[in-house]
């Protein structure tokens, strides 16, 4: 794939990117983060981020990276379950128009519609004519969302063969990770080239003037959450809004209060 190929020429090319260097950098992109917050909550903007990629690209690291210094009443993450039986006689992305951002919002969804494209398609869960069909309607659906006053914003993580065996790897011997690996991820990491596949016929029929796909290559979790983030930034016409200088008012006099007088259960302090 020619963008994957660009991206590791620029990653071969780029200086080294220490833990100090990762943090200091980090932190500044959060202040932004900060900014872009409080400007959506002023002006009313809506925005929608997908992340799709292959299991172990670092999805999840890099929503946690977005969302852990703002509001999670402003930036909410959906990750949803299976299709329940209902939903699965409904209209293919009626389930996931619920969570689309009202005035304020800022929505990331940790896969999206594009499952159908995906891993429903690889995994059989739904029939090629369905995943067709699919392809056909998604360009549509996603202009009517970006003219509803949405800016949609869709990411690929783009991840190796060997770097995500290496994560999968990791995921099975740490205790703390193992609760990400699931059967399914089992199940799809032999189909790696019917992802490739179904993934050049998402692009294919769904990148588009009005909602296109960037590609990161992931195989760097810091990089790769570093120019996610900044990226977002420079997509969004956001501005620094001005605020007044905070100040801590002065506290209240005891006037009387004691503390009561009774056993307290206290957290033992084994620490």
């Amino acid at each position: 794939m020619a963008k994957k190929r660009a991206a590791e020429d620029s990653v071969k090319t780029a200086k080294p990117l220490t833990g100090k260097d990762y943090e200091k950098e980090l932190a500044r992109l959060h202040i932004e983060l900060v900014k872009l917050q409080q400007w959506v909550v002023h002006s009313g903007a809506k925005v929608c981020i997908l992340f799709e990629g292959r299991d172990g690209a670092g999805k999840g690291g890099t929503i946690k990276a977005i969302t852990e210094r703002v509001s999670p009443r402003v930036f909410r993450v959906i990750a949803l379950p299976s299709p329940t039986d209902r939903e699965k006689t409904q209209m293919y992305v009626q389930r996931y128009l619920p969570h689309l951002p009202a005035a304020g919002e800022i929505v990331i969804f940790d896969r999206s519609w594009y499952n159908r494209a995906g891993v429903e398609r690889v995994m059989g869960f739904c029939t090629k004519e369905q995943a067709k069909v699919f392809l056909k309607a998604v360009p549509l659906v996603e202009r009517a969302i970006v003219d509803s006053g949405i800016i949609l914003l869709k990411y690929w993580l783009e991840v190796s063969e060997e770097e995500q065996t290496r994560r999968l790897q990791a995921r099975i011997h740490d205790e703390r990770k193992i609760w990400k690996l699931s059967k399914l991820d089992l199940d799809s990491y032999s189909h790696w080239y019917d992802y490739s596949r179904a993934r050049d016929d998402m692009f294919a029929a769904s990148d588009t003037d009005h909602a296109p796909w960037y590609v990161a290559d992931s195989n760097n979790k810091k990089r790769v959450r570093l120019n996610i983030i900044s990226h977002i930034l420079q997509s969004i016409p956001y501005k620094a809004l001005p605020h007044p200088e905070v100040k801590l008012p002065k506290r209240q006099k005891a006037q009387g209060y004691q503390e009561p007088d009774r056993p307290i259960r206290f957290v033992p302090e084994k620490f």
